[in-house]
């Protein structure tokens, strides 16, 4: 039975430390991250494409205005000498405007492209996350379902090996074991517990010796439940 727990522990030990699930684990973290980084980016472009409808918005503004004081003036529609150099001095302010909004047009539309090109580059990235997330959770399941189906045939082997054992010893076993690293029982071999491997004296072999054989024996060092075998040595 004890070697059937420790094969239950050894599989239990195995399925909890799965590179996989270490490996899911910083990943789904990075991928958080350039998730978070790819809604910046997204905000960011986003502010970027208003900002540009809003400064090409300007610049059709200016020019149609521009348009118009050119039309009234080259079809005669301004007469007034004074009229006609104020509209000559607001044509060159509009071409500046325009000159200057353009320059800015031009600003956005390169920071406007960096961003995009920035939001491209994480979406891609994200996207690489996410396909190696799927590829790992698929090794996971696959691996976990091996390992539970060989837990599931050791604890079946286990059933009938505690099948009549008493339930207080069954539970002092168990507690052994999970204090004890796993061994909740030793064999008793050649006068030396091969739990904690140190000897047993005479006085205490005697006391053994002359103990039923039904009788729940514990080592006096360990603790642990003392298995006596032909090899005991008592």
């Amino acid at each position: 039975m004890q070697a059937l727990d420790a094969r239950a522990d050894l599989l239990r030990h195995q399925r909890a430390s799965l590179p996989e699930l270490a490996e899911l684990a910083a990943l789904q973290a990075s991928r958080t991250e350039l998730d978070n980084r790819a809604r910046d980016a997204r905000i960011a472009v986003d502010d970027l494409t208003v900002e540009q409808e809003k400064v090409d918005a300007d610049v059709e503004a200016v020019k149609t205005r521009r348009r118009r004081d050119r039309d009234r003036i080259d079809q005669g529609l301004v007469t007034s000498p004074k009229d006609l150099e104020r509209m000559q001095h607001e044509l060159e302010s509009l071409e500046r405007r325009i000159g200057s909004l353009e320059d800015e047009e031009l600003e956005v539309m390169a920071r406007l492209e960096d961003a995009q090109r920035d939001l491209d580059g994480l979406t891609a990235q994200v996207a690489e996350a996410d396909q190696r997330l799927g590829e790992l959770a698929a090794a996971r399941d696959e691996r976990l379902a091996a390992i539970d189906a060989e837990l599931d045939t050791v604890l079946a082997e286990r059933a009938p090996a505690v099948d009549g054992v008493p339930a207080d010893l069954l539970a002092l076993y168990d507690r052994l074991r999970e204090q004890k690293g796993g061994v909740g029982a030793a064999e008793l071999r050649q006068r030396r517990c091969t739990g904690c491997q140190l000897g047993i004296d005479n006085a205490e072999l005697a006391v053994i010796k002359a103990a039923p054989a039904d009788e729940v024996i514990r080592c006096e060092e360990c603790q642990r439940i003392l298995v006596r075998t032909p090899e005991s040595g008592l």
